[in-house]
């Protein structure tokens, strides 16, 4: 039998008491790890580069931010366009005022979204079409297109004007305005790529005073063929190209 007294001694043996209870609790994060214990394995790693509040991890971590949240825009607007790179930095003004050095194009694949008024199945409006139909891009009649002269890709890309389409053989001269072709020039012979030797597009910078196929400077590149557009102009974007230009050396 006993006492009152041995009771609460046993009791006191067999039970933690409220300190050592909270001190247990306050041990364990309820998931088996102590609190600050990032646990082991390579997902510790992970979460003490998250977890991390040293000035040159904080720095990192946001750059990594930053380029992921680049890299998703950048698959955003290639699921859109279609086109990769789908920004283009213009490195000239031969398309003032309409679009300047430095600025930043969106450029999407020629067939998406193709107007009606474009030349077969082209995708592309030309100006003498647009000024038929009244459509329009970048406030004058026909698309702006992003092309390789004369079809090579290891050459910086031209960003012209689609002006008129001819196919191969066409005595191009008797199309064209006289205006930009020179007025040195008097016959289809005196040009340097008329017939036109492959069917294509004639282009032309707005703010130029010669089309690219023009021999007034030497021609840019022959008829563009649909097969050397990389896309056609949809939204420009002023300055933002300037970042790119730096890069290339173009600036």
């Amino acid at each position: 039998m006993s006492s009152p007294g041995d009771d609460h001694s046993s009791d006191s043996e067999t039970r933690p008491d409220a300190s050592e209870r909270d001190s247990r609790r306050a041990a364990s994060d309820g998931g088996g790890r102590s609190q600050g214990d990032h646990g082991s394995g390579p997902m510790s790693y992970v979460r003490q580069f998250r977890d991390s509040d040293n000035e040159a991890v904080v720095f990192v971590r946001e750059m990594l931010s930053s380029a992921g949240i680049v890299l998703a825009i950048g698959l955003l607007l290639f699921a859109i366009s279609g086109v990769w790179p789908p920004m283009v930095a213009i490195e000239s003004g031969s398309m003032n005022p309409h679009m300047q050095k430095g600025d930043l194009v969106f450029i999407m694949e020629e067939g998406r979204l193709a107007p009606a008024a474009a030349h077969g199945d082209t995708g592309v409006v030309t100006y003498q079409r647009g000024q038929q139909t009244g459509y329009t891009k970048f406030k004058e009649p026909g698309d702006v297109i992003v092309y390789e002269p004369d079809g090579k890709s290891y050459a910086t890309p031209i960003i012209h004007r689609a002006r008129f389409w001819v196919d191969e053989g066409d005595n191009w001269y008797e199309m064209a305005d006289k205006e930009y072709i020179g007025s040195n020039v008097d016959s289809c012979e005196e040009l340097a790529n008329c017939p036109a030797p492959n069917s294509g597009f004639i282009t032309k910078g707005d703010a130029n005073q010669y089309y690219d196929q023009s021999n007034r400077m030497g021609p840019i590149s022959d008829p563009v063929e649909p097969e050397w557009i990389r896309g056609t102009a949809e939204v420009r974007i002023p300055w933002l190209g300037w970042v790119r230009l730096q890069f290339s050396g173009a600036a």
